[in-house]
């Protein structure tokens, strides 16, 4: 967290493993919406398989430029994973969600009205960034708001959520060309089918937005920014009302025993 570590280090057991928690419904619920970012990196990762061939023949492109366009996603993808730690440190790991959203809504749009092979890469690289971002922030926002006895299940919403993404493009994609005879083939408003397998990830793209304005702030993250009385309040929700200050004391501990990370850690 904010010169105490970055969100993909090891989580600390903040919370007892006996401790009552207010309701496991609200940690899962919470877990899931936050996962929702992994769907959309499955789906943005594999959607497109199915728009090939379309964008080779329509933008009149070897095949060199064509894999450089399918590879471009994995630029922003380094990047965004590179960097979603320390964004997150600073403004919070709502407010990144928030970021990807958007991100994927960006490379829905600018990739389906695509005209040229340059905005295609580009718009897959916004993309891609939201991916990077993705990975990141998701399971190490799960693992700061799951109870201990049901974090390693709620970790694996993420992993299921990203094979569903990429099950879930197959399934639009083979729809699609198939409602329209066709990738290549004109479907709603006469744009043609591969465009659309784009589009569509616009509409989870404005669910995750949405419901992300409905979970709360990490708490590990809050007490870190010295917001103890949203930490308090978010710590309620999650374990009801025994042993607040001893969580928060615990949390304080783990922070300060953190060292700051650093890109020379990787020489290390």
């Amino acid at each position: 967290m904010a010169g105490h570590g970055g969100p993909t280090g090891e989580s600390p057991e903040l919370f007892d493993k006996d401790q009552d928690f207010s309701s496991g419904k609200t940690a899962i619920r919470i877990a899931s919406v936050a996962a929702l970012g992994g769907l959309l990196f499955g789906y943005d990762s594999a959607v497109i398989n199915g728009a090939v061939d379309s964008i080779q023949e329509d933008f009149g492109i070897g095949n060199a430029s064509l894999g450089f366009a399918v590879a471009s996603a994995l630029l922003g993808a380094a990047a965004g994973a590179m960097t979603a730690g320390r964004i997150a440190d600073k403004i919070g790991r709502i407010s990144v969600m928030k970021i990807a959203a958007v991100l994927f809504l960006i490379s829905a749009f600018g990739t389906g009205f695509a005209h040229e092979v340059w905005t295609v890469v580009l718009f897959r690289i916004v993309g891609g960034f939201g991916v990077g971002v993705a990975s990141v922030i998701a399971p190490a926002y799960i693992a700061e708001t799951s109870p201990p006895g049901i974090r390693g299940r709620l970790g694996s919403l993420q992993q299921l959520a990203i094979v569903s993404g990429i099950f879930l493009s197959f399934v639009i994609n083979w729809l699609l060309q198939w409602a329209a005879g066709g990738p290549n083939e004109p479907l709603w408003f006469g744009i043609d089918a591969w465009r659309w397998m784009f589009l569509a990830m616009a509409l989870p793209a404005l669910l995750y937005g949405a419901l992300t304005f409905t979970i709360p702030e990490s708490p590990r993250y809050l007490v870190a920014t010295h917001k103890i009385p949203e930490a308090r309040r978010v710590l309620s929700m999650l374990l009801g009302q025994k042993n607040l200050e001893i969580t928060i004391t615990r949390i304080r501990q783990t922070l300060e025993r953190e060292d700051k990370p650093s890109w020379r850690d990787l020489r290390k």
